[in-house]
């Protein structure tokens, strides 16, 4: 059975969903990189919160790790490219604390504008300033959303509920989508101008990094408020504290810092800057919830192959996962022929095609493309699978697309895959025999029926009387037995394919042998 690593504190009940689902489950919180590297090889799946650093050296030595999972959202603790490229699944919990970051975001909100923290040490103290905390309503406001995704959609909700106006920039929100939340949808510049009040919850990307830079603080309108619930490289801190000081901005309400823990920065020294630990996430109940949900993401994937909420692969739900398995299984070796006729005539791939037809149409196929593409890819790349080759796709500058035709088909499903190279297009295509069993239908568009088989030898040829029995014969002075031959042709006379399955593997020199035989005109050992 698989193995699990739980490297930051879960919840027990995260512990008990692995152990009930017969995984053998870990729990070693607080290990030092050194200590976490040299055990990380026995596992098979790694559960992180924030603490634990999923490094690409902790990768390079977790040999046998099939899925990382993030209780929580961010991922900035984890080398998503590096696992990526060792075709390790990354999976985080991106609706599990949506709430309770919101929440969050509009409690910093209602403390930055009625300057609750510093009137609570104030009256602690002793004090009764009453006029010195001077607030501002929430009522009539502008509320500026920079990211309008899963936690910002809920911020905007409960800012409608307090009367605000709600303006959001988000490159990915679509104009349906910002009419069924009820928000304006405009340009960053628009909102920097307009906004009274600025909440982040963007991702932490090289497009984000610093949005709100210097630059972005000069356009905002003079007493704006900022708060950040997100990430804290979203904002040159060093130019909110400028900012600040000189009262350009009246206020920030900061939850996420750019170094954490944070134990300085150029803004704690003001008494308008509201600070919280990364609290976002900080609730009984959200805690609890992103435990459980890795931990049934991460079970379901060992166990039937279902991805839910991956950063670096398409999801396949456990409903779907067994009814795509042998889809998904007719796409890779449909790939892996496809890669190795590919690479003996040594083309450089320009482009790949998948398309779909029948039932295969009606599906996910996502999944199944990235199927195809590793099972194509294998023969040139150690280490391929489904969730690097889509990436290995676009790194060696390869033009993938999918077709899914909405006609009736001669089969009940068929797929076929195209490889276009500098030299020439070649394809194939299959089937699902009796639903479940993968079989070649199809070969440079000639028909042929044909099981894949261990060991194959594809032979093109020319449709002349001789060369099934001088063929036949040649195997037979080698001692190779056949157990299935299949015949092709796209005309009489012209040209053929014949696809054999063997029992052995063909040596080198009994394919050279053949390739001089007669009417031969290319021939090529497979092996599935």
């Amino acid at each position: 059975m698989p193995s699990v690593l739980i490297s930051d504190k879960l919840s027990p009940a995260a512990v008990k969903i692995f152990k009930d689902r017969g995984i053998t489950v870990d729990v070693k919180t607080g290990l030092s990189p050194a200590e976490l590297r040299n055990i990380i090889a026995e596992y098979d799946g790694l559960a992180v919160r924030s603490a634990t650093k999923v490094t690409k050296e902790l990768l390079e030595a977790a040999t046998n790790l099939k899925v990382v999972g993030r209780a929580g959202i961010g991922v900035d603790n984890i080398d998503v490219k590096s696992a990526t490229a060792r075709g390790i699944v990354v999976m985080n919990t991106p609706h599990g604390n949506t709430i309770t970051t919101a929440e969050h975001a509009i409690a910093l909100m209602f403390a930055l504008a009625r300057q609750i923290p510093e009137a609570t040490i104030s009256t602690k103290a002793g004090k009764w300033e009453k006029n010195r905390f001077m607030g501002v309503e929430l009522f009539g406001k502008t509320l500026g959303i920079i990211g309008c995704g899963n936690i910002g959609s809920i911020v905007a909700d409960r800012a409608h509920g307090l009367k605000m106006r709600v303006i959001a920039y988000d490159p990915f929100l679509s104009e349906a989508r910002a009419l069924e939340l009820g928000v304006e949808k405009v340009e960053l510049d628009t909102l920097l101008a307009r906004s009274d009040f600025i909440t982040l919850h963007a991702p932490l990307t090289d497009a984000t990094r610093n949005i709100i830079s210097a630059d972005a603080i000069a356009r905002m309108k003079r007493g704006v408020r900022i708060i950040n619930c997100a990430r804290g490289g979203l904002i040159d801190e060093a130019a909110l504290a400028e900012a600040l000081a000189s009262g350009h901005v009246a206020g920030a309400a900061l939850d996420v810092f750019e170094t954490e823990p944070a134990r300085e920065s150029p803004l704690f020294g003001f008494e308008n800057v509201v600070c919280t630990p990364h609290l976002g996430a900080s609730t009984a109940e959200a805690q609890e919830n992103v435990a459980l949900q890795i931990a049934e993401q991460m079970s379901d994937f060992l166990l039937t192959g279902a991805v839910s909420n991956a950063i670096n692969m398409p999801s396949l739900s456990a409903e779907e996962a067994p009814r795509l398995k042998p889809y998904m299984e007719l796409c890779r070796l449909l790939g892996s022929f496809a890669g190795q006729m590919t690479q003996a005539r040594e083309g450089v791939i320009r482009r790949i095609t998948v398309e779909y037809e029948g039932a295969a149409a009606k599906l996910n196929h996502r999944p199944l493309t990235a199927a195809a593409l590793s099972g194509l890819l294998s023969p040139f790349m150690a280490g391929i699978n489904m969730v690097n080759a889509p990436v290995a796709t676009r790194e060696h500058g390869i033009d993938v697309a999918e077709t899914v035709y909405d006609r009736p088909s001669e089969y009940q499903t068929l797929v076929r895959i195209a490889v276009t190279t500098d030299q020439e297009t070649r394809s194939v295509a299959g089937t699902l025999f009796a639903g479940s069993r993968p079989r070649i239908v199809e070969i440079k568009g000639i028909p042929v029926e044909a099981d894949f088989g261990r060991h194959m030898i594809y032979v093109t040829n020319k449709d002349k009387p001789g060369f099934i029995g001088r063929f036949g014969a040649k195997l037979a002075e080698a001692g190779i037995n056949i157990a299935t031959f299949h015949l092709g042709r796209a005309e009489p006379g012209g040209d053929a394919i014949c696809l054999v399955s063997v029992d052995e593997p063909v040596p080198d020199q009994v394919v050279r042998e053949i390739r001089t035989l007669p009417l031969v005109v290319q021939a090529q050992t497979l092996a599935f």
